[in-house]
């Protein structure tokens, strides 16, 4: 298998690996990283919950190879906040009850992320599209809308 060099900046972090030229994103994150948050749902790139921000765009970790991704800066829900100190977003999905199963959430909050960071002050229907490549079969969405609604309220 043909191996390549790369440098990605994940969370803020710099890493220097060698990954096969048909490694995915999500592969790297998860197996060489030990960066579990991101899951893999149906590996086709239809569910989002493998969703990261890369460079600044919301994207599904496994349909992107790690090759092209050279350079690149990586968001994932590692980066967003700690155990003593959780981010807006996460706060607000405990406090309206927005996770369930807990699958969708990583993929949920950076898609949540992505569109706060371009829209701070979404209206509903801009959440939900936001939302929308992020399937959950577990809270009908109303929940993780609102979290995101409180969130953005939050960080004003």
């Amino acid at each position: 298998m043909n191996k390549l060099p790369v440098t990605l900046i994940v969370n803020g972090r710099e890493y220097k690996l060698t990954v096969d030229a048909n490694e995915r994103l999500l592969d790297t994150l998860r197996l060489q990283l030990r960066l579990t948050g991101t899951k893999e749902g149906c590996g086709v790139g239809e569910c989002g919950a493998c969703s990261v921000i890369l460079d600044g765009q919301l994207v599904n970790s496994c349909m992107v190879l790690t090759a092209q991704c050279d350079g690149a800066r990586v968001e994932t829900v590692e980066g967003l906040g700690t155990a003593t100190k959780l981010h807006p977003l996460q706060q607000a999905f405990i406090d309206y009850n927005a996770v369930q199963c807990g699958f969708c959430t990583p993929g949920m909050l950076m898609a949540a992320k992505a569109l706060l960071d371009k829209n701070p002050d979404p209206s509903e229907a801009e959440i939900r599209q936001g939302l929308s490549g992020v399937l959950c079969r577990c809270t009908g969405y109303k929940q993780i809308a609102d979290a995101v609604k409180a969130a953005a309220r939050e960080e004003k």
